[in-house]
């Protein structure tokens, strides 16, 4: 197939799209021209998603499916090898997607149990052959797969066949010191942000004799890590009671049981919160994803709204982190947001860090919105 517009981005929206050869299938791998008709890279290909063509790799070489498999080692060799993740954690980010050059494929280790979320048709067909390699690569031996219904019925998956999961609810594993249960039938994505696992270790050091309030806590995690480092009182809050009920079940693992776990809206809390005059000295936020699409306003309403809500319960001199989730929203747009939400309320930030997701959540240079996660951390005045 051949390209109208060139890009080295890895998605290639409809009308970028030429000429396609007559034999060319949904879920194909495909050689990609450039606008002159010279080889321009190699894709997979499915004329019935909202993004048609995710480009992988621009070798003139000739690729074939081996090229995956040696992906899935390089993956592998990253996490094992170079970070050495396997001596401080049992769960972590197997492979991210485009970052390691299998779109489509989101997988994270959980022990023995890989938990896979499959987002296009290229990938699901082709599951069953990477899943062995996948297994010998991370030393896992079952396999948890998700595929969104909405999706699935925008690319063309089919209901039945591919690779079926195995019999597995639940795993318990170790971060860090810090035990979790993972719940594949009720948890989120892949059942557990690996993404946080620096940024929870880094805000268990700040917790320390303060008061903190955990804003979209989700299953515990940052939490659970206060309550460790010797947090003088901790209060989490969340929407979801079933995550809540998780959470309550990861402090009873670590024994911690004096978190003050809150079903509720967070936006609606906080504003009572702030009427009733409460001030915790270590604030985090970490609520969904609220920007899904470009120029997505509401949530950018909403990234402003929470911050302002959440500056208001701090105590003078208190740390405050914030984060985003949304890869439409870049790091110094989300930086513009939460501290105009400050300047606002006549405040100002010491920002003493910026981090994001941890080595196992690579970055494609080519592909920025691979740097999703971002974490805003100040002291406010």
């Amino acid at each position: 197939m051949q390209l109208k517009y060139q890009t080295f981005h890895p998605s290639i929206w409809p009308k970028m799209v030429g000429p396609v050869s007559s034999d060319a299938k949904a879920g194909d791998l495909v050689r990609v021209l450039g606008r002159e008709g010279r080889p321009f890279g190699w894709g997979f290909w499915n004329p019935k998603s909202r993004m048609p063509l995710r480009v992988f790799s621009h070798s003139e070489v000739e690729l074939d499916e081996l090229f995956f498999i040696r992906a899935i080692w390089r993956a592998a060799e990253l996490r094992r090898e170079i970070h050495r993740l396997d001596e401080t954690t049992e769960a972590y980010r197997a492979i991210h997607g485009d970052a390691d050059f299998l779109p489509g494929l989101v997988a994270d280790k959980f022990g023995d149990v890989l938990s896979v979320e499959v987002t296009n048709l290229a990938s699901w067909l082709r599951l069953p052959d990477w899943l062995p390699h996948l297994h010998e690569a991370f030393d896992t031996s079952r396999v948890v797969v998700r595929v969104d219904p909405k999706l699935a019925g925008i690319e063309g998956i089919p209901a039945r066949g591919g690779q079926a999961s195995d019999d597995v609810r639940t795993v318990k594993v170790v971060e860090d010191g810090v035990r979790y249960e993972i719940d594949f039938r009720d948890g989120h994505k892949t059942g557990f942000f690996c993404d946080q696992r620096d940024n929870r270790v880094a805000f268990g050091r700040l917790a320390r004799d303060r008061s903190v309030l955990d804003l979209c806590c989700y299953t515990g995690g940052f939490s659970i890590s206060a309550a460790l480092a010797g947090a003088a009182d901790v209060t989490a809050v969340d929407l979801d009671e079933t995550a809540v009920a998780m959470a309550k079940r990861n402090a009873n693992l670590n024994q911690r049981g004096k978190i003050r776990f809150t079903h509720a809206d967070a936006f609606s809390w906080m504003r009572t919160m702030i009427g009733n005059g409460r001030k915790w000295d270590l604030v985090i936020a970490d609520p969904p994803k609220f920007i899904h699409g470009r120029d997505d306003e509401t949530g950018v309403a909403k990234y402003a709204d929470m911050n302002k809500l959440a500056l208001q319960l701090m105590e003078p001199g208190g740390l405050f982190v914030t984060c985003s989730c949304s890869g439409q929203l870049g790091a110094d747009a989300f930086e513009r947001i939460v501290t105009g939400a400050a300047h606002r309320r006549n405040l100002r930030m010491q920002v003493f860090d910026r981090t994001g997701a941890g080595p196992d959540h690579p970055v494609l240079s080519n592909y920025p919105e691979s740097r999703y996660l971002k974490l805003v951390w100040a002291r406010i005045w």
